[in-house]
């Protein structure tokens, strides 16, 4: 199968629509969410039953693969959905969100204006030809550059992959950040022309950058939508506050080609997912429900349940009684609750599957409710 985006309805309230992203591996229907698999693994499940969630596409971690187990190793094994056995669609990244990550620290770290100093020694040099970083896992020097990139992801074969870009700081100047900007479309350009060779039935998304720069954004759309990309990817800072980020997405989202599909790179909570739909983003990846999983917040219709208080140590009843996923059919909130108060790794199981299971149907639910507009 040929990747393919259809649009299947517009709402007449808003931006928002429903569609279907044919892949090799399967359809994805949009607007959807997309599970962080760093490893080729969501954090305590493995990939049959994230399959069996339904969980249609997967975000696998370039960086971290090629530095472990490394793409030599995936190719020999046929390919990364052959090799951790995943039957459904995944996307993989460039490595150019983990190198920023490097340099600069956590979102949070970079925001706080600490990433540098704490992580900055990574990063050995960021010039025209790629990147130079120390291994984190044996400190080997590695370079990653824009054909680099794409070579490792033709190795994973994943279903959509990412060309390299910079991900320059929020505190950025404006001067350095057109710099950076510039530099990023050459290396997509590069990345694309590497694709090109052998599109190998993968699809590649552009990602369009600025940062909260609406000038710089509609610069960066109209230059890489002149390629013949498959689709857009938002990436680089997407502001400080979750109103900065809104504010960008409503003037860009109007200016990317309708008929190619889009994504919101590492946007996935609960609010954001309410307020980024309508504008028309058509899937967003984060590893919300899985990390909420492990620190005991299990998601519901309610709310959220921090499943460690002691309120619950009694409740033998589901999660939600409603919640057909395999954790609510089993077991009860007391019991769960046992689990954690044990730190019994079952736990993590668990929550992770209902967590998991709850996105999967929440994104269901807002597919019909578009239909209806």
């Amino acid at each position: 199968m040929q990747f393919r985006f259809e649009i299947i309805h517009k709402s007449k309230k808003s931006r928002a629509r429903v569609g279907r992203i044919h892949t090799p591996h399967g359809v994805i229907d949009t607007p959807n969410f997309v599970a962080v698999g760093t490893n080729g693994t969501l954090k305590a499940l493995d990939n049959r039953m994230v399959d069996s969630i339904g969980l249609q596409l997967m975000f696998c971690n370039t960086y971290h693969l090629l530095l472990q187990p490394g793409p030599d190793v995936i190719r020999r094994a046929g390919g990364l959905h052959r090799f951790i056995n995943r039957q459904m669609p995944i996307i993989t990244d460039s490595g150019g969100f983990q190198v920023f990550s490097l340099a600069y620290g956590s979102v949070a770290d970079e925001l706080k204006s600490r990433g540098a100093k704490k992580h900055g020694g990574h990063v050995l040099k960021i010039s025209e030809e790629g990147v130079h970083f120390r291994s984190y896992r044996d400190g080997s020097k590695v370079l990653l550059t824009p054909e680099t990139s794409i070579q490792t992801q033709k190795a994973l074969g994943a279903d959509i992959i990412i060309p390299l870009d910079e991900l320059p700081p929020y505190h950025i100047g404006s001067e350095a950040l057109r710099r950076s900007l510039d530099r990023t479309h050459r290396w997509e350009i590069r990345s694309l022309q590497e694709h090109l060779q052998n599109r190998q039935n993968q699809a590649m998304y552009a990602v369009i950058h600025g940062g909260v720069d609406p000038l710089l954004r509609n610069l960066s759309c109209d230059t890489l939508s002149q390629h013949p990309f498959d689709g857009f990817a938002i990436g680089g800072s997407l502001g400080k506050t979750k109103a900065e980020m809104i504010a960008m997405l409503t003037a860009l989202m109007p200016r990317l080609p309708e008929e190619r599909p889009n994504h919101l790179l590492g946007i996935g909570d609960l609010e954001s997912l309410r307020q980024c739909i309508p504008l028309g983003i058509d899937t967003l990846d984060s590893s919300y429900p899985t990390r909420a999983a492990r620190h005991g917040l299990l998601l519901t219709h309610e709310g959220g349940i921090k499943v460690g208080r002691s309120e619950h140590a009694n409740h033998f009843a589901p999660i939600e009684r409603e919640c057909t996923c395999w954790t609510c059919q089993h077991y009860t909130l007391a019991y769960l609750h046992h689990l954690y108060k044990a730190a019994e790794l079952t736990f993590f199981t668990l929550a992770t599957v209902h967590n998991l299971h709850f996105m999967v149907e929440t994104m269901r639910t807002i597919r019909e409710e578009i239909l209806r507009e």
